[in-house]
């Protein structure tokens, strides 16, 4: 598996930059004969032949790109020197040497991409083979309260994870509105790409505490699969913002990866009912608000959680490549919001 990390230089190299880019354009002016350019040719820029044989490769290859609006320092694995013992990375072309801080070991480093703030390290992870889980953690995703609600099929225990997330999207939300209506849609800007900043480490962490614990215990994780839910025309308009605020996708994907690193097995299951269903007798209920209670055997618990062991019960699905709308169920939905079906399921659950 490839991933890149982002890691801040504290150095300037606008000189660096500044040549990368005249190189582009050079060689963006000299198509279609570029294709065939070595640093040779572009030497009178000054930039190392290690960088620019990069930029040649990008730009002078692909005869569809028409304008170059910023330029990244690209070093190639063979540029790059690395001391596994002391977790040191060097970069001699840019005099640069760091501690990498990547937190599980790798097999090589691809090729560093340098821009005027950050490193983007690209390297290959080894992954695990997956072991085959027989108890699991269901989770269950939310847009209020906190994001995700993870119980366990073998202990019975859950963990309530993100409690922050609806208060820095509702927090965010006003600030935004206050600096719109004056007029201040660049501060609009800063803050919304602040707000996804923190959103990333918020879904960061809680992927990594629900993929170690899994892994901890030999667990698998169960997920509702949600691909469409977000043309659900029916749900409540409070509902859908929080529902395209918070990046669900996202911390998906963090989970998924950091799963197959560690062979973690995944699950997805069909959503429906999920919020609705008795995850001790499978008779839909009553739920109001965060309150679940069910009529049929007297079950109440926190709608979360009911949620959560339904996951975790539930039979898992096979996943298609597809854009359908395969998302029935509910994911904390506001009771406003949710569409009742008098129906019976058998127990479901991450």
């Amino acid at each position: 598996m490839i991933l890149t990390y982002k890691i801040k230089h504290h150095r300037d190299f606008s000189d660096e930059l500044k040549k990368a880019k005249q190189v582009a354009h050079y060689v963006l002016e000299h198509h279609p004969h570029s294709d065939k350019f070595s640093s040779k040719d572009v030497k009178q820029f000054g930039l190392k032949s290690v960088m620019s044989n990069q930029i040649i490769r990008k730009y002078g290859r692909n005869k569809k790109i028409k304008r170059i609006n910023k330029v990244k320092l690209t070093i190639p694995k063979q540029g790059i020197q690395y001391i596994p013992t002391s977790q040191i990375i060097k970069i001699t072309a840019l005099k640069l040497e760091f501690n990498h801080e990547i937190p599980i070991y790798f097999d090589t480093i691809n090729q560093i991409e340098v821009d005027n703030e950050y490193l983007f390290v690209s390297v290959t992870h080894k992954e695990n083979s997956e072991y085959e889980a027989t108890e699991w953690l269901g989770v269950d995703r939310n847009t209020t309260g906190h994001i995700a609600v993870v119980a366990s099929t073998d202990t019975g225990k859950i963990m309530k994870l993100g409690k922050s997330g609806q208060y820095i999207h509702e927090k965010y939300k006003h600030i935004r509105k206050n600096l719109q209506k004056r007029g201040k849609y660049r501060k609009v800007k800063q803050l919304k790409n602040r707000e996804s900043r923190i959103v990333r480490d918020i879904n960061h962490k809680i992927s990594k505490k629900i993929v170690g614990n899994a892994y901890e215990n030999g667990y698998g994780i169960k997920l509702e699969e949600l691909k469409g839910i977000r043309k659900n025309k029916k749900q409540a308009k409070s509902f859908r913002y929080s529902l395209n605020s918070w990046s669900f996708y996202q911390f998906q994907m963090m989970i998924e990866y950091k799963a197959k690193l560690l062979g973690v097995p995944i699950a997805y299951i069909d959503p429906a009912y999920t919020s609705q269903s008795c995850s001790r007798c499978g008779h839909i209920g009553d739920r109001n608000g965060k309150n679940f209670q069910c009529p049929s055997c007297g079950h109440v618990e926190h709608a979360d959680v009911n949620a959560a062991f339904n996951i975790a019960l539930s039979p898992n699905i096979v996943r298609f490549a597809t854009e359908s709308d395969v998302a029935k169920g509910n994911t904390g939905i506001p009771k406003a919001a949710m569409i009742r079906k008098q129906s019976t399921v058998e127990p479901h659950a991450i």
